[in-house]
This record gives structure tokens, sequence and C-alpha cells, in this order.
């Protein structure tokens, strides 16, 4: 009984055993036989200790602990891989790249990444697949277990209960209510989760670090982290998760699904958190706030990125000059200056691009079509954004005043960047020199200067320029086209900027003063040259 001897192989897969018990018992795999059920829930199993396993979920029965830490399991294998999180041991070794695992079965699926064997094969065509849970999951497009398809979306399900929780994902019906907060939701398992969030609730700690979870789920998922394990591979690209959701999220990715939609524009999503980001579009709702300055965000990763600019926390260095960053976003952008690569190339003129926002601004010089046009001057815009600006010269309605000094404004954007003028934040500034700005729009043109980049170029005369302002001046030069005219002595402009400085010669205003002597002046530039004229001082900047 002690010898390597395997004398009974399996007809069907030629796996081997060293007895016919094992081999019978192997058996039920290909013939999907389950001889033993649960008294309690009718549930059916291959092997009499499964069923002994199953029937401690009922009665709670975690029959073995761990000695260090007091951590109970339904299973005695259970416990032994618990015990691996103590000790840290990895005794799986991959033999082609050394890669070690604390599970067997972990260093199973991680083989296929590299031999892409796939020993699962559905007997009636063949298709073939990693795990054994995508075949059983495939092998119900044969069987004659009926699935049940969602007549709006087609996702099938095996189960009627499995279609009627996706059903509410479209009816929005969600018959389950939270009694604390009065939130409804579409199954009880979410509300119970939710209720934890009262209760703050913990059970679930890590032996580890200590970190608590109100989820077991969450708390495995957690382990991988200190492990630094991704059990969870997909069938198609063999790219690897530690957490099951993030490889379901990442399969619709090959299989286009996207079960989430809009009921108000019918778009379609792959996940729910990008429908109900989406959702705030039409409902302009912004339901988170920063604490300090009460400016309103509609995602909380928004309101996370602005916190930091109270608090000045950066976590993203650059590993080859230490500058230091508050967004992931800022420091890739950044990385490229190091490289000098511009991944992004227009497609019509083959000019390259550091980002892919700067490209898109750049085909805009290309395009002639014009889609949206105003209803009361049939005036034409390439953009929709564009168009609605323009709108506000049309109305006189202006909803948003300042506290400080009375200026009224259309927008509420416009209101928050104008009280920066009192203020004086400037919460963006230039990686490059460091310079700060009160708009992000401002430190965009600037950056400018540090690039080269000329996105603007002129059809007439190919003149290129790195802003829209000078763009925009110099195309009326080709056209000698001033719309804007001074009520007061019908003078002419190319520009209403321009147009709007004129009109202060006649009403006297002068809204710059200086912070030094208090002079005030009617133009910003005209500030900036007289402040130089104090010592050890720097202009203003935008």
């Amino acid at each position: 009984m002690h010898t390597n001897e395997k004398p009974f192989p399996c007809d069907v897969c030629n796996a081997q055993f060293s007895q016919k018990y094992y081999l019978n018992r192997h058996l039920r795999v290909h013939t999907n036989e389950k001889p033993y059920s649960c008294d309690v829930c009718n549930a059916q199993f291959s092997q009499k200790c499964s069923v002994t396993r199953h029937l401690y979920t009922h009665t709670n029965e975690k029959p073995y602990s761990s000695d260090t830490c007091g951590n109970k399991q339904f299973k005695k294998d259970g416990l032994r891989k618990h015990f691996q999180i103590h000790t840290n041991e990895k005794p799986y070794s991959c033999d082609i790249c050394n890669k070690k695992f604390s599970h067997r079965n972990i260093l199973k699926k991680h083989l296929h990444t590299h031999t892409n064997k796939k020993p699962y094969s559905c007997d009636t065509c063949g298709k073939e697949f990693s795990q054994k849970r995508y075949l059983n999951l495939h092998s119900r497009i044969h069987s004659n277990e009926k699935l049940l398809s969602c007549d709006i979306c087609n996702k099938q399900f095996c189960k009627k209960d499995g279609l009627m929780k996706h059903f509410r994902i479209h009816t929005k019906e969600k018959p389950y209510s939270c009694d604390v907060c009065y939130k409804n939701f579409s199954q009880k398992c979410v509300l119970d989760r939710h209720f934890l969030t009262h209760t703050h609730e913990k059970p679930y700690s890590c032996d580890i670090c200590n970190k608590k979870f109100s989820r077991k789920g969450n708390l495995n998922e957690h382990l991988y982290t200190h492990t630094n394990e991704k059990p969870h591979s997909c069938d198609i690209c063999t790219k690897q998760f530690s957490r099951q959701s993030e490889l379901n999220r990442h399969y619709r990715t090959h299989t286009n699904e996207k079960p989430y939609f809009c009921d108000i524009c019918n778009k379609y999503f792959s996940q729910k958190c990008h429908l109900n980001r989406h959702y705030l579009i039409h409902t302009h709702e912004k339901p988170y706030s920063c604490d300090v300055c009460m400016a309103q965000f509609s995602q909380k990763n928004k309101l996370t990125i602005h916190f930091r600019r109270h608090t000045n926390e950066k976590p993203y260095s650059c590993d080859i000059c230490s500058n230091q960053f508050s967004q992931k976003d800022e420091l890739n952008i950044h990385f490229l200056r190091h490289t000098n690569e511009k991944p992004f190339s227009c497609d019509v003129c083959s000019k390259l691009f550091a980002r892919k926002c700067h490209l898109n601004t750049h085909l805009w010089t290309h395009r002639s079509e014009k889609p949206y046009s105003c209803y009361m001057c049939s005036k034409q815009f390439s953009q929709r954004g564009a168009l609605n600006r323009h709108f506000c010269t049309h109305i006189d309605e202006k909803n948003y005043s300042c506290d400080l000094c009375s200026k009224k404004f259309a927008h509420k954007g416009h209101l928050n960047d104008h009280y920066r003028t009192h203020t004086n934040t400037k919460p963006f500034s230039c990686d490059v020199c460091g310079r700060k700005f009160a708009l992000k729009s401002n430190l965009n043109v600037h950056f400018r200067t540090h690039t080269g980049e000329k996105p603007y170029s002129c059809d007439v005369c190919n003149k290129q320029f790195s802003h829209t302002f000078s763009f925009n001046r110099h195309l009326q030069s080709h056209t000698n086209e001033r719309p804007f005219s001074c009520d007061i002595c019908n003078k002419h402009f190319f520009l209403k900027w321009d147009l709007k400085k004129h009109f202060l010669t006649h009403t006297n205003e002068k809204p710059y003063s200086c912070e030094v002597c208090n002079k005030h002046f009617s133009r910003k530039d005209a500030l900036n040259k007289h402040f130089g004229t104090h010592s050890n001082q720097e202009p203003y900047s935008s």
C-alpha cells in the first residue's frame, strides 16, 4: 500500500488511482452522480464527507480552531491553510518561474499561465477550460437544464430566483428597506451588509495587521494583500486577480456584456458603479461636500482628491526626481516629461501629444463641423459646452452673487472661480516651475510655455497658437470682423474681452488693487507692472 503503483485508471480522462474506492469516487465527477443529500436543505453531494462538512453551515459549528489566534474553521484542511498565514509558509513552488504559493490549488491555476493548459473539456462540443467551474457553467448550454433568460438584456440564469434578482436591475425595484435610514435595496443580502454600516460591527479581523471587516469575504480577499497571491485568473487572457469580483468585472471586457442601463438615455454599462456615476449627469446631484470649503462633488474619489489640497497630502512620488503629487494621474503625466514620451497621435496630421486631453483639443482644429447652434442668433459651435457658455450672453439671469462684492454670475462655477480673487487661493501649481494659479484652465495654458505645444492652428495661414485667446484674435485678422461694439462710443472690437477692458475707460472702474499701497488699476497687466516697483515683490499670477 506504500508503493507509488496506481493500477486503477479512469476510462474517461486516464487519471490513475491506487485504490478502486478512489477511482469510484472520482468517476462521479464525470457522471455528475450525487448520492448523498442534506436532510436540512436537500443539497446533494458526490461524497459523504462533503455532506458532513456541509452540515456545519446549518449548525454554524466550527470544530477546528487555531492555537495561535483562536480562529475557527469548518474543515481541518481549512485550519491547515489558515495556519500558513501565521507562518507565511509557501510550500508549493512553480518549476518554471520558481514563484511560491501557499496552496496547491493556486499553484495549479498558476501553472496554466505557462502551459496554457485547459484540462477540462466539454464532452458535447469539445471546448476546453482551465477551471472546472467554467466548464460547469458552459455545460448548462448543452444540458436539458432549461436556462431562463432576461427579456431585456438576454442574460441567462439556471434558477428563477437568480433571474428575479437580476431583473430588479432593470425595474429599479428595491423591496428591502433599512429600518434606520429607510434606504431601499434590491436584495436582502445587500440590506444585511448595509445594516452593518449603522452598527459599525466588524466581526472579522486580519490576524496579521488586525484590520477589521464587516464581511468574511472581504477579509479573505484582504489576506491576499499579505501573500501577494492572485488566485483568480481569466480563462481567456490569463490575467490574474486577487478578488473574484475584479475577475467578474474584467470578464465583461471580453464578453462586452453590459447588464446595467440608464432608463433616461438608454445608455448601457458593464458595472453598476459606472451607471450610478452616470446618473448624476442627469440629476446634477453632488452628494459629497468638502468640510473645509463646502465645495460639492458628484463622486467620492473627486472629493478625496480635492481634500488633499487642504491637507497638502501628496502620496504619489516620482522615482526619478522625487517630486510628489496628490493624484496618480498627475504622476503619470509628470513621468512623461522624463521619458519625453508622447503616446497619443493625431490621425489627421500625425502630431504627437503627451496627454489625451491635448489630442482631443487639437482634433477640433481639423474639424469644420459645428453641430450645435444657438436658436437665438444661429451662431454655431463644435462643442455643446461652448454653446452653453455662449447662451449665457443672451440671458440676463445671474442667480449667483458674491457675498463680498455683490458681483453676480450665471454659473456657480464662475462664482467659485471669482471668489478666489478675494481669498487669493491658488490651489493649482505647475510641476515644472512651481508657479501657482487660481484656475486649472490657467495652469493648463501656462504649462504650454514649458512644452512648447500649440494645439490651435489657422486654416488660412497655418500659424499655430498655444491658447484660444490668441487664436481667436488672429482669426479675425483675416476676416477683419469686429462683432463687439461699445454702446457708449460705438467703437468695435475683435474680442468681447477687449470690449470689456475698453468699457472700463467709460465707467472709470478700477477692480484691481495693489496689496502693498492700495493703488487701484483698471487692468491686471497694469497692476502687475506697478507691483514690480515695490522691492522684492513678484507680480501676480493668474
